[in-house]
């Protein structure tokens, strides 16, 4: 079976243009192990391309390339022209479909990709914290925290926590019930990270109740009461006025509002 090697150049990593590469070459089960893919990365100057342009007109290879600095872009086009060589612009017509779509013009800095996924990972891992210190499973997140969340049940700790890892913060949540002491760490933590939210009584038992009967159980439990309630309403103002944090009302809120309180004030 013919040997088929395709080229692949990048001035940066040049993992972009080879996972193009093999995912076309995946799409020919007969030749696809004859099929070479080499990679061509940094490439910054004409030298470089001259060396790719001999090796792929000697074996009639495939050029396949993600050059984003258009002088060298427009030496590659050129060369593969004037050598008939099979060439393939994976981000060139890309880039120039925005720049008219966008009526803005490209920054053509290579690597810039690996800023947006530099991002993702920042994310993923702010999601996956907020999972790990989700109500006060390990108090030793909260020292690790970018944010620390302070309530009774029911105030929407978890999905506050997952919506600003979404932002990328840090967050960790910390319930608190009068029969257990609240964790030593949160004594310990800057004050300006920790937010208590707090909550109406009559909001918080109709919350409950309604939690109660979405799990089949009777709406008059103990955990729904107003005086147990106002038992823990009490103790959370204990608790938050030793730790001198902010307190968010979140009776009307809904996460997305409680969110901005807190990002516009990191963020100040």
């Amino acid at each position: 079976m013919k040997e088929v090697s395709v080229y692949v150049l990048s001035d940066s990593v040049g993992e972009t243009a080879e996972l193009v590469a093999k995912a076309c070459v995946s799409q020919f089960r007969q030749s696809r192990n004859s099929i070479n893919v080499k990679r061509f990365p940094y490439v910054e100057d004409t030298s470089n391309i001259d060396e790719v342009i001999s090796l792929a007109k000697d074996d009639q290879g495939i050029i396949v390339y993600t050059l984003v600095k258009p002088e060298i872009r427009s030496y590659i086009e050129r060369q593969i022209k004037i050598h008939g060589i099979k060439g393939h612009d994976v981000v060139g017509p890309i880039v120039s479909s925005l720049q008219l779509s966008c009526e803005e013009d490209p920054i053509n800095e290579p690597g810039m990709v690996h800023d947006l996924d530099e991002d993702y990972f920042k994310k993923i891992e702010a999601i996956e914290f907020a999972v790990k210190y989700d109500d006060g499973r390990d108090p030793r997140g909260i020292l690790k925290a970018d944010i620390v969340l302070v309530g009774v049940s029911r105030t929407s700790k978890t999905p506050l926590s997952q919506y600003l890892a979404h932002k990328r913060l840090k967050v960790a949540n910390v319930p608190l019930v009068p029969e257990v002491d609240p964790p030593s760490e949160l004594f310990k933590v800057d004050p300006s990270k920790c937010y208590g939210l707090k909550i109406s009584p009559d909001k918080l038992n109709h919350i409950r109740k309604e939690r109660l009967i979405a799990l089949g159980l009777n709406d008059d439990a103990t955990y729904a009461r107003m005086d147990r309630i106002k038992e823990e309403l009490s103790h959370f103002e204990n608790v938050v006025s030793k730790i001198k944090c902010p307190v968010i009302d979140v009776t009307n809120k809904a996460v997305e509002e409680t969110a901005n309180i807190i990002l516009n004030d990191v963020l100040n």
